[in-house]
């Protein structure tokens, strides 16, 4: 068979997996856990950039760019094999920060966002419950402050609704807008009447979550950064609400909003610029009472990137460092830069009275943590603990530089099945095109396990 046209082979490829992988392979057992493997389509394999996964009862989609960059929604009910796919009118460039968002509202309406990095609001929505083939580029929510949006992001409120929040402004100069969608009336409205976090011109907030804990609480967590260099992080804060609208530091002081640099008793670590404060490496966590946990790394009193666990306890936070590596991350730039170190939110260990901080370090491999759950006191160092199969994070690609990629599930899977969806690619290039060879396309895949 001769192709002339490399979409139709690739598609042909993909086809020939599907059935390959259906037919011959249709369980993989790895150890004692059960996980099942499903393609999607094939993916830019020269960048990295995060894609969405959303399960609703027995439905299922999947957000992500093909091979040819075009943004593409697929679905399947969760008994299929076979997706069915739509293309949207979006194309991403080079651009890590460019991820995507998808969620559902109570009437089936789907909503994705993405695609954006400083830029003008990208929104589509389908006008057709559950329907993929209906999406319609809508860009406008409020119709204010939507022409220089990053970080696109759909959570729930205490009451099911969903909220989009990003921010808007540039790197070292935003603030961070919440929107709220009334899903009879099919229309977006501001949740805040002003600004959660705002730099004044001078800063702007990278931040992690808000996050819902075990204890009803939203957790929100960031630093501040003075400028696009990523080495400008500085003042690790916190800050809680029980509803996303009214906002208290960790001891209970209602705080007015906007939030800014002057409100101390928001302060976690006052480490300064140059530090080694870095927004990709702070984690909300929370110990096996649920009470809450904090994750991060920064440079010690010698200079080396060190592992630090903090509590609020006895009316103040305990910063206790966790490790004593002899290396330093010594970041710094513009645009996605490569990950020498990622955290994973501290967690209760399976062994009891332990807590553990997972980590995945350039020069000491995938490894956590295991401290005391009462006084943080690093207790040893341990191969990584994961829900999902190990096996999904050796690299498979012959291709040197390849990392694996996943995301998991933001909806809600039926009882004991668990999904994400993996696959590989190059690091970051500074969100700019490679001149150099690049690997071929990736295979976008989900895994099913339990």
């Amino acid at each position: 068979m001769n192709f002339k046209n490399s979409k139709k082979k690739q598609l042909f490829n993909l086809s020939i997996l599907v059935f390959i992988v259906c037919c011959y392979f249709p369980s993989t057992s790895i150890g004692s856990d059960r996980m099942k493997t499903i393609p999607i389509d094939y993916v830019p394999a020269s960048f990295p950039v995060n894609f969405s996964l959303f399960t609703a009862g027995s439905k299922q989609y999947v957000a992500f760019y093909d091979s040819s960059h075009q943004l593409t929604l697929a679905y399947r009910e969760l008994h299929a094999l076979i997706w069915d796919t739509s293309k949207l009118d979006s194309k991403v460039g080079w651009d890590s920060h460019n991820y995507l968002s998808l969620i559902m509202d109570s009437e089936g309406y789907i909503h994705l966002t993405g695609n954006m990095h400083s830029s003008h609001l990208k929104y589509f929505r389908s006008s057709i419950p559950f329907d993929i083939h209906s999406m319609q580029a809508i860009d406008i929510m409020t119709g204010k402050d939507e022409d220089l949006t990053t970080y696109p992001e759909f959570l729930r409120n205490p009451h099911g609704e969903i909220i989009f929040h990003y921010r808007y402004g540039r790197s070292g100069s935003g603030y961070e807008i919440f929107n709220l969608w009334n899903a009879k009336e099919r229309q977006w409205k501001r949740l805040l009447d002003a600004p959660l976090t705002d730099g004044r011109g001078h800063m702007n907030a990278y931040m992690q979550g808000p996050l819902l804990g075990p204890d009803g609480l939203y957790h929100l967590l960031w630093v501040w950064r003075n400028t696009p260099d990523c080495a400008t992080n500085h003042t690790l804060s916190y800050a809680r609400s029980e509803d996303l609208l009214h906002w208290e530091s960790i001891r209970g002081e209602k705080v007015e909003l906007p939030i800014t640099l002057e409100k101390k008793q928001l302060y976690v670590d006052t480490t300064p610029v140059n530090g080694g404060l870095i927004n990709i490496g702070i984690k909300i966590g929370f110990d096996s009472g649920g009470k809450l946990l904090i994750g991060y790394h920064k440079y010690d009193s010698s200079g080396n990137t060190q592992l630090f666990l903090a509590r609020f306890q006895d009316g103040v936070w305990m910063n206790r460092q966790v490790t004593q590596w002899k290396y330093r991350w010594d970041f710094k730039g513009y645009g996605t830069i490569v990950n020498e170190l990622l955290i994973e939110p501290p967690k209760p260990s399976s062994t009891k009275g332990r807590l553990v901080f997972g980590y995945h370090h350039v020069k000491y491999g995938d490894g956590q943590i295991a401290v005391d759950e009462n006084t943080l006191a690093p207790i040893e160092t341990q191969p990584m603990e994961t829900l999902y199969p190990k096996d999904l994070d050796s690299v498979r690609s012959p291709f040197p530089g390849m990392v694996v990629n996943k995301v998991f599930d933001a909806g809600k899977a039926p009882e004991g099945e668990h999904y994400l969806i993996r696959w590989e690619t190059l690091s970051p290039n500074r969100d700019q095109q490679r001149q150099e060879i690049s690997p071929p396309n990736s295979l976008l895949e989900l895994v099913r396990y339990h």
